[in-house]
C-alpha cells in the first residue's frame, strides 16, 4: 500500500457499518496512526454519530425488546437512522487489515482510568478514499480486563438472533469461528494490539471534534 492510500494522522474518517448497500452506523473519528496494516482511530465524548433509532432508544432506556427489534429491522431493511452524542468513555480503536475483528481500549472520560479491552467481530474493513472505512458488525464481542488477565464473551444472544434471521450465514459463521481462535491466540500470546499492554491516553483539548460530513449515510460515497 502506498502512502497516498493511508489516512493522515489528525484527519477525520468515518467508520461505517454497511448492510445491503445501506448505512447502519456512521461514526466520525480522529486518525491517530495508519501503517497500512493497523489503522488506529480515537473517539471521545461529544462526537455526534449516526445509528439506528432502535439502538439509540435501547441504549438510553435499557430496553432489550427494542434492541432485538433493531435486528429484526436490519434483516427486513426497514431501519431508520438518528443522531446521538457519545458520552462517558473515550476509546482507541485498532482496525487490522483483512481481519474479522477490531480491538478497542475503553477508558473513563473523566479519570482516563482503563475500563476494558473490547474485541468487536466484524467484516474486514474496506477503505473508502476520502471517506474512511466500511465494515459490518457481526454482534459477537469479547470483553477483556485492562490487565489482560480475564475475559468473557458478550452478545451471544444477538449473534444467535442474527443467525436465525439469516444475516449470518454458514460462511460468515465459519469466518467468525476462525476469528475467535485468532483473537484468543493474540490475547494469550500478547501480540498485535495486546503486545505492549495498556497505554493510557487522553484527547488533546486542542483537537476539534470529528464531525459527520454531508451524506454520511450514503453508502455509495467514496466508491
Amino acid at each position: 500500500m502506498t502512502d497516498t492510500n493511508l489516512f493522515q494522522p489528525g484527519t477525520t474518517v468515518l467508520r461505517r457499518d454497511v448492510h445491503a448497500d445501506r448505512v447502519w452506523t456512521a461514526m466520525p473519528q480522529r486518525v491517530i496512526d495508519d501503517t497500512g496494516h493497523v489503522l488506529t482511530l480515537a473517539y471521545w465524548p461529544g462526537i455526534e454519530s449516526l445509528a439506528p433509532t432502535t439502538w439509540i432508544t435501547a441504549t438510553r432506556t435499557g430496553d432489550e425488546t427494542t434492541r432485538k427489534q433493531g435486528l429484526e429491522d436490519l434483516a427486513a431493511g426497514t431501519w431508520t437512522l438518528g443522531r446521538y452524542r457519545w458520552t462517558g468513555t473515550e476509546l482507541l480503536s485498532h482496525f487490522l487489515a483483512g481481519e474479522w475483528f477490531s480491538v478497542h481500549c475503553f477508558q473513563d472520560a473523566t479519570t482516563h482510568e482503563p475500563l476494558r479491552w473490547y474485541v468487536n467481530f466484524e467484516k474486514p474493513y474496506q477503505r473508502r478514499p476520502g471517506i474512511g472505512i466500511d465494515t459490518m458488525d457481526l454482534a459477537l464481542d469479547l470483553v477483556i480486563t485492562p490487565d489482560l488477565s480475564g475475559h468473557h464473551w458478550k452478545d451471544r444472544h444477538e449473534y444467535s438472533q442474527l443467525r436465525r434471521l439469516g444475516l449470518i450465514d454458514d460462511y460468515l459463521h465459519h469466518q467468525v469461528e476462525q476469528a475467535k481462535g485468532r483473537a484468543i491466540a493474540m490475547l494469550d500470546n500478547r501480540t498485535g494490539p495486546f503486545a505492549d499492554g495498556w497505554h493510557t491516553w487522553a484527547p488533546d483539548l486542542a483537537w476539534p471534534l470529528p464531525t459527520l460530513p454531508d451524506h454520511a449515510d450514503d453508502s455509495t460515497t467514496g466508491r
